[in-house]
């Protein structure tokens, strides 16, 4: 697609990937927070480097890498580490939603991105390992463990009457 200008470019990208990688960064910090923090620094990126992109799929994995190490970026500052934690309240559609999304939340990080990824960008096991530079039975493994903790974590939780 041709652009008049840089705006008229951002502002469709933008328009195209924001609730991916809203979504993507949510899934990494668990923070509205940080999500937000982690969505602006990928947009300022892409407005700064303004890449020439081969595809629509080469385009949408820069922006999955770039959200990824912003998001990793930001679980790392030491900003971060010196603060204390606020309770979101959060509506969910569903009883079940709720405690799908927080037993999510509680996985270690390698496992929510897979399980974010696969689940909701619906993306091949092959396509994660591209985009995380990790080998497929990496990413094989890491679903199996992700899924078995949450099944694990849901059922456990669950009274049966």
């Amino acid at each position: 697609m041709v652009y008049t200008n840089k705006n008229d470019y951002l502002e469709q990208m933008i328009e195209k990937y924001s609730n991916m990688i809203y979504r993507l960064a949510m899934a990494r910090t668990g923070s509205i927070e940080q999500s937000e923090d982690v969505y602006q620094e990928v947009f300022l990126r892409l407005a700064k480097k303004l890449p020439n992109f081969k595809s629509e799929e080469h385009e949408k994995a820069w922006l999955i890498r770039v959200t990824i190490n912003c998001s990793k970026n930001m679980l790392n500052s030491s900003f971060l580490k010196r603060r204390a934690e606020l309770d979101e309240n959060l509506s969910f559609e569903t009883p079940e939603r709720h405690e799908i999304y927080y037993a999510v939340q509680k996985l270690p990080i390698k496992y929510r991105t897979v399980i974010h990824l696969y689940y909701y960008e619906d993306y091949s096991i092959k396509e994660i390992s591209k985009i995380l530079h990790t080998n497929e039975n990496t990413i094989k493994s890491r679903l199996a463990r992700a899924r078995e903790a949450l099944k694990t974590s849901v059922e456990g939780g669950m009274a049966y009457e």
